[in-house]
């Protein structure tokens, strides 16, 4: 156990998890709640990794709000989704209102298997939910030696630029290519966002304060209190720019799967109705027009490239795009997964409600 300090705060003790007792006691609860247990263990790879990267927000503490809306009937924990093939390059996944962990794995594994055959597979998701982090979906395609695209919609969180009321989702964009032999692979995930609004929850659970230039309050100021941001709207990166891309993963995901967009998908902590996400995969060969050993010593060369290039003044080193990720797994591989006290009572509640075990800490 150690202590992490705030300048805003008084220190927080954390708790050490390991990731195979995070996964095991994700598993139980999930299987309590109703979930089949192979569908169960797809949900909890995917959060657990999301936290061996240091990606919190979209970790295992998301598992009381999921399981609060299990209990309130808007996800169902039995349903599992369904794919339909319309030519031999697409496909489109119904998620029947299932963990949208489940059709984005279920989808990125159709579109490998297209693009093993024809070089590159486009899978549309439909009436789906929040599938956390997407850094786990392109990895996905490649441990399959697969480039891929990822996209997602989610519901109003963002004005569009000029605006003040939520419309737009902090919906991410995702892309990654295989690395060189033994190098890092690119992985891009990011939010369109100045902040993920996950950060400004983690924020509020915890009791901190966020910077200022991430949100606006109710009546439109800037504002610290992540209570006072979630009752106002979140801000676009780069203005314009941003509230674009946000705009784009509603017509990639929403508009072209057939589920709810343009401010119709419903939040997570919203109990009257399913949430209907929608999502968009790519997966694509690296090697159409070219092996894939030399595709990969382009890969390496450009890694060797971004992180040796020349650094500004007081940057100690340069990082591939999804490098830091990488890091902190194998860090956090090793010492475990750290959580607050907060976060570790609000799970084992969860544990408790359905007669699983609590999650085991670290000695």
């Amino acid at each position: 156990m150690s202590a992490d300090t705030s300048p805003d705060q008084a220190p927080s003790a954390k708790f050490y998890v390991k990731d195979t007792c995070a996964v095991s006691f994700v598993k139980g609860v999930l299987e309590g709640n109703g979930v089949p247990s192979q569908n169960a263990q797809i949900i909890a790879n995917a959060l657990v990794l999301a936290d061996l990267r240091g990606v919190d927000t979209h970790g295992i503490n998301r598992i009381p709000s999921y399981m609060a809306r299990i209990r309130q009937g808007v996800l169902d924990p039995l349903a599992s989704p369904t794919v339909t093939k319309i030519t031999p390059v697409v496909a489109q996944v119904d998620g029947h209102n299932s963990f949208g962990f489940l059709g984005a794995q279920l989808g990125m594994e159709t579109a490998i298997q297209m693009a093993w055959e024809f070089g590159i597979g486009m899978v549309s998701v439909k009436h789906s939910n929040h599938f956390g982090m997407s850094a786990w979906i392109v990895q996905q395609a490649i441990d399959a030696d697969m480039m891929s695209l990822v996209f997602t919609n989610s519901s109003p969180a963002l004005p569009v630029w000029g605006g003040k009321e939520k419309l737009l989702g902090v919906s991410p964009i995702a892309c990654g290519a295989p690395g060189g032999e033994g190098g890092k692979p690119f992985i891009l995930d990011m939010a369109p966002s100045v902040a993920a609004r996950g950060k400004i929850y983690k924020a509020y659970r915890r009791g901190e304060k966020i910077p200022l230039d991430w949100a606006l309050d109710g009546e439109g100021e800037k504002t610290d209190d992540p209570g006072k941001a979630l009752e106002g709207v979140m801000l676009p990166m780069g203005g314009p720019k941003g509230s674009a891309l946000s705009i784009m993963m509603d017509v990639f995901s929403g508009v072209f799967s057939g589920s709810a967009f343009a401010g119709h998908v419903t939040n997570p902590y919203d109990p009257s109705k399913p949430a209907d996400v929608g999502h968009f995969l790519l997966a694509i060969k690296p090697d159409l027009f070219m092996d894939l050993g030399s595709f990969r010593e382009r890969m390496q060369y450009l890694y060797e490239r971004v992180v040796g290039s020349k650094k500004m003044k007081g940057v100690e080193r340069i990082y591939f795009p999804g490098e830091i990720e990488q890091l902190t797994h194998v860090d956090r591989m090793m010492s475990g997964i750290p959580y607050v006290e907060a976060e570790i009572e609000a799970l084992n509640k969860e544990a408790a409600l359905v007669g699983s075990e609590k999650i085991e800490i670290l000695g």
